[in-house]
């Protein structure tokens, strides 16, 4: 399962790196378009942060879209979700609790036996 793990995490990262490179190259973009156009700086500006607003917005529709599909992907191998796992935890607790329970009863019984 840890392999399972890296495996998603370095999907993402690798997922993320893209949208970085993505970002990058459009911000160049950007500046060829604004240098050719001869608009000002201002106007450049207002531009690139609209620009980078829309940008924004795609990388978190992405960001999402992958989580959603890593979600969907772990679901197929049956991959515990950390509710699953805490909810285990709680019926393992309760399960030695009574084992627990039951041990000092059989002790206590055969104390008795003894005596």
């Amino acid at each position: 399962m840890a392999d399972l793990q890296e495996m998603f995490k370095e999907a993402w990262s690798q997922a993320l790196v893209g949208v970085n490179r993505a970002e990058a190259e459009a911000e160049k973009v950007l500046q060829k378009l604004v240098d050719a156009a001869g608009i000002s700086p201002e106007e450049m500006k207002k531009h690139a942060r609209e620009f980078g607003e829309r940008l924004g917005a795609q990388r978190q529709e992405l960001e999402r879209t992958i989580d959603e599909a890593v979600r969907r992907a772990a679901q197929r191998f049956k991959v515990p979700t950390r509710e699953d796992i805490e909810q285990l935890k709680q019926r393992l607790d309760a399960v030695n609790q009574r084992l627990d329970a039951m041990a000092r009863e059989k002790d206590a019984a055969a104390g008795e036996k003894q005596a």
